[in-house]
């Protein structure tokens, strides 16, 4: 046996070889989970690669291989006995790499596929360099053979080449042509493993076994503690005593290791990983040869900045109530990201350097810049490095406050200026982008600017968001829409570009009540509010697009004050439209489904005609192809933006992925994707849906008038449907039970909602739910399956299985829920329910799905 340290491309380049996944491995089963570590350890090395910095390259993990009974002197055949995860998803990744390539570096994309994915002069299957389980091998090879056919929706494989390739499309910077042939190197000599091989006779699955008996790991703050003791033979129990105790006792140990991490920073490394802080640590006092009285100066040091730690993560200790109201809303934000910055700027108050109305001030650009890229929809995945960097790149010779507007104002961290700010309120669909608690927030902050006699507690009042405008408009909504629209323009065009935009969105206590209630109806409502803003929208004679647009105006204005811009002249680079954004959600489409371009357009806050532009002179966006009209036709303008591809023919393109198409030619409106589809393609899985408050809903909470939330629900419910449907759903909510579940009710939103949990009884967060069931709002309730959130809960992260929960569900009679929607919250009616059959259907599937859930752990 030989055990060595090696890189992917020492492992595969060279002559023509194969490394082939024995028939009795499992099947390839890594899941977005995994992908997404993967992807951020990969970045993590390109960012290496692109500041020169000398560091250690990432450990993946270790490949067992055997020779192959198959195995020939010119052409070497290896058994892949452990490792096959990894080198599968590695693979997929150079493949999706390749592809990205295609077009705009194409030798690039040739070497990319003849150096690491296939034998050049081998043909069938010996054309792999890499040959999965027979199970895998179809898909597989259409991701290598860039066919990308017969995507099954329980396909892992196939995922995991989308999900590198939709990713790709984010990380692509235009302005960069060979920032994605980084991330190639960075896969291919930046990431190690051991390579155990095997020789004919050895045990290879006893070296397997060898190679994964792990214990309990200890966290980095406990390795670096027990050296940091180890270091201090005379000094260590005073130390100890004076420093570290008090030191545990105020933090727990995730907090301690963030700490030890933010000192590292603080003290000039900026690019140090959380996960390497003990080697770090470690090797900057063997470089400076550390006595015992340096480190017990760490010590000292470390607990005398865990006071500022604490203020940064418990706001309630800082003394000055400007200081703590701007820390209070950083940490409402979850701005962890910011915590470099937040730590320099109390160590300097500290030391004299600045005051705290000085710090008050530097607090404010941080929320700022914080609060206006999310308005304006810039990605938060390079936060942590623009913060990180702060305290080594602060400039010195300027007050602190400047300093850090100056350099949060360079052109390479971009902070949106007033002109964008003000377009976005205008037209950016605000409702569909960020965390729900930052939505709310900024809501918050605008009303706290009327500056209210009697002000709003906002921590006792529970407000939630409400689309005045409302999501689901009835007919006398639609004709005050048509009044407002543009030549060309329908109402429904109109409620799709500003139903989700900041002057459509306000908050209150009474969502429920307001519900989707014409405008006359709301105006009461409103003007009984306690909140300024809600009074202005109440004094208004109706509520169209002009109305929208003009409140827009004013609360952008408000915004300006509250939320300071960027200096001019700091080398700052202009941004164009969220094109980016196109490519990504694009990018992101799920095999089956197509949108049009008023759904692209709205999902932007663009128009439908600068979108077709965009597409038709713009070359190598993915799936531009699938976007059409309205009514599913294909466009009689469009037109491949460069060379024709091969194949070319649009209707083909779409039939092959995945698209049906109805006898008068359109695509199936089933499939289509509209802008709130759209937006859940790029949102963060583990983010809750917009439901304001539902997803932390209790069994039998009540309302302080003394209705119980259930009784809430059944009241809205009867309202909008028939008393069979009722009837069906109380049969449904006591199956459910009777298999072990329990209903969990929701509040606080613009109608409550039911949800099926398994697990512990803390509300969706704590717990699994296939369903939930919302009252229709005038327009019959319907029940909503949550693929999306299943796809990070165990066991469902296996797609095959949620998959499966598709096929059976469309066996119930008037259910088709598209294969393409196998990503998102496809709902259906209740109403059919009212069918035995498809009662009884429903009962075994969630008997299927409590079965699997059971079992989990003992897949």
């Amino acid at each position: 046996m030989q055990a060595k340290e090696t890189l992917l491309a020492d492992l595969v380049q060279g002559r023509a070889q194969q490394f082939q996944v024995p028939l009795y491995q499992r099947t390839y089963s890594w899941t977005e989970k995994q992908l997404v570590q993967l992807r951020s350890d990969i970045l993590e090395q390109v960012e290496l690669l692109e500041t020169g910095e000398k560091a250690s390259a990432h450990f993946l993990g270790s490949v067992v291989l055997a020779p192959s009974p198959q195995n020939e002197a010119t052409f070497p055949r290896w058994l892949v006995v452990d490792g096959q995860q990894r080198l599968t998803t590695l693979s997929l990744a150079l493949a999706a790499v390749r592809d990205h390539l295609a077009l705009t570096l194409p030798d690039e994309a040739e070497r990319i596929d003849e150096e690491y994915l296939i034998n050049k002069r081998k043909s069938e299957n010996d054309r792999f360099r890499l040959l999965p389980t027979q199970a895998d091998r179809p898909h597989y090879a259409a991701q290598i053979r860039g066919t990308h056919e017969g995507q099954a929706a329980g396909d892992n494989v196939s995922a995991a080449y989308r999900f590198f390739r939709r990713k790709l499309v984010e990380a692509d910077d235009p302005a960069d042509p060979r920032d994605v042939l980084r991330i190639e190197q960075a896969i291919t000599s930046r990431l190690t493993m051991v390579s155990v091989t095997a020789e004919p006779g050895d045990n290879v699955h006893r070296i397997f076994e060898s190679l994964n008996n792990t214990g309990l790991k200890l966290s980095q703050a406990d390795l670096l503690r027990n050296y940091l003791f180890m270091r201090l033979p005379n000094r260590g129990e005073r130390v100890y005593e004076t420093y570290w105790l008090p030191l545990q006792a105020s933090l727990s140990n995730k907090e301690l290791e963030q700490l030890m991490w933010l000192q590292l920073v603080l003290d000039g490394d900026d690019r140090v990983r959380r996960q390497d802080l003990y080697a770090a640590q470690q090797h900057h006092f063997e470089r400076a040869e550390a006595s015992e009285a340096d480190i017990e100066a760490y010590v000292k040091e470390l607990h005398r900045r865990s006071l500022h730690f604490r203020k940064v993560i418990r706001p309630e200790e800082e003394n000055d109530p400007a200081v703590r109201a701007h820390l209070r809303r950083l940490d409402a934000w979850e701005a962890a990201a910011t915590y470099p910055a937040l730590m320099l700027l109390l160590d300097r108050r500290e030391r004299g350097e600045t005051d705290s109305a000085q710090t008050a001030r530097a607090l404010s650009y941080v929320e700022s810049f914080l609060v206006r890229r999310t308005i304006c929809r810039i990605p938060p995945n390079n936060l942590n490095r623009i913060f990180q960097s702060v305290p080594a790149q602060l400039p010195l010779d300027v007050p602190v406050a400047d300093g850090l507007h100056q350099l949060l104002s360079a052109n390479n961290r971009y902070w949106p200026d007033d002109d964008e700010l003000r377009g976005k309120f205008r037209d950016a669909p605000f409702y569909l982008y960020g965390r729900p608690e930052q939505r709310k927030l900024v809501l918050q902050r605008l009303e706290e600017s009327y500056d209210h006699p009697e002000p709003v507690d906002f921590a006792a009042a529970k407000l939630t968001i409400e689309h005045v405008l409302p999501q689901s408009a009835g007919d006398e909504w639609m004709r005050i829409l048509a009044e407002d629209a543009a030549d060309g323009e329908t109402p429904q065009d109109v409620h799709a570009r500003l139903q989700h935009t900041l002057g459509n969105l306000t908050l209150t206590a009474q969502n429920s009540e307001l519900s989707n209630h014409p405008f006359d109806r709301k105006q009461d409502l409103l003007n009984s509010s306690h909140l300024e803003m809600n009074r202005r929208i109440a004094a208004t004679d109706r509520w169209g697009a002009r109305e929208i647009r003009a409140r827009a105006d004013e609360l952008a204005e408000r915004a300006l004050a509250l939320w300071p811009a960027p200096l001019h002249g700091v080398g700052r680079a202009e941004r164009s439209r969220d094109w980016q954004l196109v490519h990504q959600v694009l990018a992101a489409l799920p095999h089956g489904t197509w949108t049009s371009y008023g759904d692209l357009a709205a999902y932007i806050g663009s128009g439908a005609q600068a979108v077709g532009n965009h597409l038709a002179q713009t070359e190598g966006i993915v799936h531009a192809y699938r976007v059409l009209n309205a009514d599913g036709r294909i466009s009689d303008g469009f037109r491949w933006a460069g060379p024709q591809p091969e194949g070319d023919d649009v209707r083909a393109r779409l039939s092959a992925d995945g698209i049906h198409f109805t006898q008068t030619g359109a695509a199936d409106p089933a499939q289509r994707l509209n802008s709130d589809d759209l937006a859940l393609l790029l949102a963060d899985p583990d983010q809750e849906p917009n439901t304001n408050g539902a997803v932390t809903a209790a069994r039998d909470g009540g309302d302080p008038e003394g209705e119980t939330r259930a009784e809430r629900f059944f009241r809205q419910l009867t309202t909008d449907d028939t008393p069979e449907t009722v009837a069906a759903v109380r049969t449904l909510f006591a199956q459910w039970e009777d298999l072990g579940g329990w209903i969990g009710h929701g509040a606080g939103q613009v109608t409550t909602s039911a949800f099926l949990m398994l697990g512990n009884e803390g509300g969706p967060g704590a717990g699994i739910w296939p369903l939930t069931v919302y009252p229709g709002g005038g327009r019959g309730g319907t029940a909503e399956v949550v693929f999306q959130h299943l796809a990070s809960r165990e066991p469902f992260t296996d797609r095959r299985l949620r998959a499966e929960l598709l096929g059976r569900l469309n066996e119930l009679e008037g259910v088709d829920i598209p294969e393409g929607k196998l990503e998102l919250r496809p709902n259906f009616r209740l109403s059919l329910l009212e069918k035995d059959r498809n009662r009884e259907l429903l009962a075994t599937t969630l008997a299927w799905f409590r079965d699997c859930w059971a079992d989990r752990d003992m897949a």
